[in-house]
């Protein structure tokens, strides 16, 4: 049997080596150090047991919810919330870290109300502890500003979306990675406020900074694309917009996978494009692979995936089954 100082030092490492698998891009492998740690926990009592597990499962929550595995990710996560309050209380920023990480799950599992309770208690408890980290709460509003945004509330997004920025530049500085990704997060509510010469401006230099930052294949590149491709679609502009649209679907089926839940928006709005140009032919595939990708995963209600289906019925085609999967889907 293992000495305990042993155990925490094999514990130290497998986490170590879980992150850096992470930040490789290595999900698959990042959740076999994470899974060892919960074996090495086993059934043990006490705080320091209850971290482990608490911080593992924070982990595997989150690879699950990257993975598009909405279901998988809440429970873990839940279970996480459990040992996290055994472990450090529940008014600790640790409990607020997987608080958060399950209202980014709801969030894009289309569950808004709950996604809302979440940050906002998450929000609650790191303003109350006097959080260390400025960008917790810089974080968390940049979620809020996301989750008003999905459900049409476009002025109090922008409000949240706007502190956000605020913050990460007082914390990071004007050039960095993080404050893109929250002046892109502004400049999609902004584009939905009919505010599109600033949206513009804010995702040209977002993409700009996440290409020479992150390299033109990274996942941020890939949001961004299909963000401003949006923008110029309202706009009319339809020749540039589907070229970033294409280029964005390419790039997250490429760093996502085909079947991922995040797909369904490009999918979504290439198949609105064709459309608008009077091409159902081409427009009835898109809608009918997003329908499939998001039923299995996203309450019924889904915005995307409810319009995907009014999209489909549209056409005059026929219409999806009452499960979330379209006909032709197996």
């Amino acid at each position: 049997m293992k000495r305990p100082d042993a155990v925490a030092d094999e514990v130290r490492s497998l986490f170590a080596a879980g992150r850096a698998f992470e930040e490789s891009g290595d999900q698959d492998a990042a959740e076999v150090p994470y899974q060892r740690i919960l074996g090495l926990a086993g059934d043990a009592a006490g705080a320091r047991a209850d971290a482990w597990r608490a911080d593992a499962l924070h982990a595997l929550g989150k690879l699950a919810r990257l993975r598009g595995g909405y279901g998988e990710a809440a429970s873990l996560l839940r279970r996480g919330i459990r040992h996290a309050e055994q472990a450090y209380g529940p008014d600790a920023a640790e409990t607020a870290y997987l608080l958060n990480e399950l209202a980014v799950t709801f969030k894009y599992a289309g569950r808004f109300e709950e996604a809302s309770r979440l940050y906002l208690d998450a929000l609650a408890i790191i303003e109350r502890t006097g959080g260390s980290d400025p960008n917790d709460v810089a974080g968390l509003c940049h979620n809020l500003g996301g989750l008003e945004h999905a459900r049409g509330n476009y002025a109090e997004a922008a409000g949240h979306a706007r502190r956000s920025v605020e913050l990460r530049i007082r914390a990071l500085g004007d050039g960095h990675v993080d404050v893109a990704a929250d002046r892109a997060a502004l400049a999609a509510i902004l584009d939905a406020l009919g505010e599109d010469a600033e949206a513009e401006a804010l995702l040209t230099d977002a993409l700009d900074v996440f290409t020479r930052a992150l390299g033109p294949d990274h996942l941020e590149v890939a949001i961004t694309q299909g963000n401003l491709a949006a923008l110029l679609h309202r706009r009319g502009e339809t020749a540039r917009a589907e070229r970033l649209y294409r280029r964005s679907l390419v790039l997250r089926e490429r760093t996502q996978g085909p079947g991922h839940p995040d797909l369904a928006t490009v999918l979504h709005n290439l198949a609105r494009l064709c459309e608008d140009r009077g091409d159902a032919v081409a427009a009835e595939p898109l809608y009918r692979r997003a329908i499939g990708i998001l039923g299995p995963e996203v309450a019924a209600d889904h915005p995307v995936l409810r319009s995907c289906r009014d999209g489909l019925a549209a056409l005059s085609l026929e219409p999806p089954r009452a499960d979330g999967r379209d006909a032709g889907t197996g």
